[in-house]
């Protein structure tokens, strides 16, 4: 999409939005909106949405408004200096007066579209910062023209100067991680003083755990006393919480049933105290409630940003239930103590009672905080270990996002898999296979990978310390892996036959060892929990394969394939790989862990590194991708709410210029 040169106001984003409830309107639907740098801009629609009922859309988008208000939070988290930069950016995107049609303005105007993608500076999955292609004295004088002059000796060097702040998460071993890393989660302190903090505070016997310095940043006062500052209402991020906790007893006002009405209560008393204990009363009572069609996400959730894997991020998201497209989730989850019983994992690392999985697919109403832009297509929570183990978990495969992943591929006239793959018979069998074999190993991940294994009574939960996100990551995808090519999903009629596994099996093989480094800049390491998940199982499989040849590289016209020879042997290969990373898991093996990790998931062969991003070049796509969220607007009529309506937005840049007005906090 090419950007009007104008100033973009309210009512020019209130004209970008189309209504899109009527048949006619969803088969001219655009899902692609924007492309820049090494990114694409889709949109998602909201199937289901005019069979909710009024009670129902209104407690959605109550749940909507409390995500939103949260944005700021995770724009702090990433870096102290994101707001103060995203705030100028916005400050000349709507105020400059000058030329927009020169090419210093349009590259200007990439780095904010990058900006706001990452939610800050560093690239939301390799973790690097990124400059602007603007030379600096050109973004000063947009400083000046808008009046921010004063802030341009502080901001201009954070924005510009590769040596400060190199990484948002550093993965350097040789030096602190924690002091060297851009997160806003430490201050004034290193590894060391961190994990005494915290080792204080943990009782390894304890059966019930509370995740300590999952809300909270650790700051050395000039005392040299090591303190938290817990986010709370009254506390770090205090006004941010307090209209997220408005707009959440707005919802629970509208709540479907009693449970919801209780645990929204105590995710708001969560936030107004810091108590992580209510976080896990809270996360209890949610993973508990399976009745209602409408749930949510929000709060300090996942770990992956915090170099020692303790500290979460805030994000969320509201969503409400496909009930046809459910029932292969429900399937697998109704099976789930056959699955555990069968995992080729050590007796002792297996359930002996498998509670409360459940699983469903989703439609997701509104993305927010570090769901949005870029978003998840498949979750599974709460993240504690023992509530899994005494109360199950929630897993969801989200359906409008994956759809739309794939109407935005259809809308381009090139594919990788034309590019990688070996031969026209491989293009042709993923193609018949490939859709439902991506969501099955969704699914087996989400709904019974995360789900499954136990720690040993004395392992405590943060044993793996900062290789733990990574770690299980790999133990999901290699159970959803391993069990993908077991006859017991063709008997539940999941699956069509033995021979559908195969066409997944051969995508992560290749994308593992080959195609996902195309989102990794040449030179630099595979830093990212999930893409170093998939690399440490391809390359693992490779070399122990290798006498058999069971995965196969080869060379055609100077272009380099990766082939699967034999898939009974890689299923093999994914089972002997479950069982070690399982064991290292239960019983907390840093060693080991660490080993597996820095030897087969870092570091990435230049040669083949400089190949597939020279191929990938030619094809013009983008490697990662995230969307707009749709907006819910109150339809009134003399005076009273009686509909809320679903349009469509197709301005980027103004999406995120409204919600900068609208929901900002700190």
């Amino acid at each position: 999409m090419k950007l009007v040169a104008k100033m973009i106001s309210v009512a020019g984003m209130a004209a970008a939005l189309v209504s899109c409830s009527d048949k006619a309107a969803e088969s001219d639907f655009k899902y692609l909106v924007d492309e820049f740098a090494d990114l694409k801009i889709m949109r998602y629609q909201v199937p289901g949405w005019d069979e909710l009922t009024l009670q129902q859309k209104e407690y959605v988008y109550h749940l909507a408004e409390a995500s939103k208000y949260g944005r700021d939070i995770i724009w702090m988290q990433n870096c102290r200096y994101n707001l103060p930069i995203r705030k100028v950016v916005e400050n000349i995107l709507e105020n400059y007066q000058g030329d927009r049609s020169c090419e210093d303005f349009k590259a200007f105007e990439t780095y904010a579209k990058r900006l706001f993608f990452s939610n800050g500076i560093h690239h939301h999955y390799a973790e690097d910062k990124f400059v602007p292609e603007c030379p600096m004295a050109y973004f000063e004088t947009l400083m000046t023209e808008v009046g921010d002059q004063a802030k341009c000796a502080e901001l201009l060097p954070v924005i510009y100067d590769p040596a400060v702040l190199p990484q948002r998460k550093s993965t350097d071993k040789s030096g602190d991680i924690v002091a060297e890393s851009a997160v806003n989660f430490y201050e004034g302190v290193t590894k060391a003083e961190v994990e005494a903090f915290y080792e204080k505070m943990t009782d390894p016997k304890d059966k019930t755990p509370v995740s300590y310095g999952l809300n909270s940043r650790v700051v050395k006062g000039a005392d040299g006393k090591i303190r938290e500052d817990v986010y709370k209402v009254g506390g770090l991020y205090g006004p941010a919480l307090e209209k997220v906790c408005a707009e959440l007893e707005k919802a629970a006002a509208v709540a479907e049933n009693q449970t919801q009405k209780d645990y929204i209560a105590d995710l708001v008393a969560y936030y107004r105290s810091g108590d992580l204990k209510l976080w896990d009363t809270y996360n209890i009572k949610w993973v508990n409630d399976t009745l209602g069609t409408v749930d949510f996400v929000n709060g300090f959730v996942e770990d992956y940003t915090d170099p020692l894997g303790r500290k979460a991020t805030w994000e969320a998201l509201v969503n409400f239930k496909d009930a046809q497209a459910s029932r292969r989730a429900e399937l697998i989850s109704e099976n789930a103590q056959w699955f555990e019983d069968n995992s080729p994992v050590d007796k002792r690392f297996k359930k002996a009672q498998v509670k409360g999985v459940t699983a469903k697919v989703i439609n997701v109403a509104v993305l927010a905080g570090d769901c949005y832009p870029a978003a998840p297509i498949g979750i599974n929570l709460p993240n504690a270990d023992w509530i899994r183990r005494e109360h199950g978990s929630k897993s969801v495969t989200i359906a409008n996002l994956t759809s739309a992943y794939g109407k935005a591929a259809q809308e381009s006239p090139k594919s990788m898999l034309g590019e990688f793959a070996w031969s026209e018979d491989e293009v042709a069998f993923e193609k018949k296979y490939g859709d439902l074999t991506n969501d099955l190993h969704t699914d087996l991940h989400e709904c019974l990978g995360h789900g499954s294994g136990q720690l040993l009574p004395n392992t405590p939960p943060n044993a793996l310390g900062e290789y733990s996100s990574t770690l299980e990551e790999a133990r999901a995808d290699l159970f959803g892996l391993y069990y993908l090519a077991d006859p017991k999903l063709v008997e539940l009629g999941i699956l069509p036959d033995m021979e559908a596994y195969k066409a997944q099996y051969s995508s992560y093989i290749r994308n593992g060892l080959f195609t996902q480094f195309t989102r990794i800049e040449l030179g630099k390491k595979n830093t990212e929990a999930h893409m170093q998940n998939r690399k440490l199982i391809a390359d693992w499989c490779y070399e122990k394969g290798a006498a058999d040849n069971v995965i196969e590289k080869k060379v055609r016209d100077g272009k380099t394939y990766f082939v699967v020879n034999d898939y009974e042997k890689l299923r093999d290969l994914f089972a002997q790989l479950l069982a070690e990373v399982q064991r290292i898991k239960s019983e907390g093996d840093f060693e080991a862990g660490q080993a597996l990790v820095e030897r087969y998931a870092v570091n990435i062969d230049p040669e083949l590194h400089k190949e597939v991003k020279e191929r990938y070049a030619a094809l013009g796509l983008k490697p990662y991708g995230g969307f707009l969220n749709p907006t819910i607007v109150p339809v009134e009529k003399n005076g009273e709410v009686v509909d809320y309506k679903i349009e469509y937005a197709d301005d980027y840049l103004g999406q995120h210029l409204e919600y900068g007005r609208k929901y900002a906090t700190l």
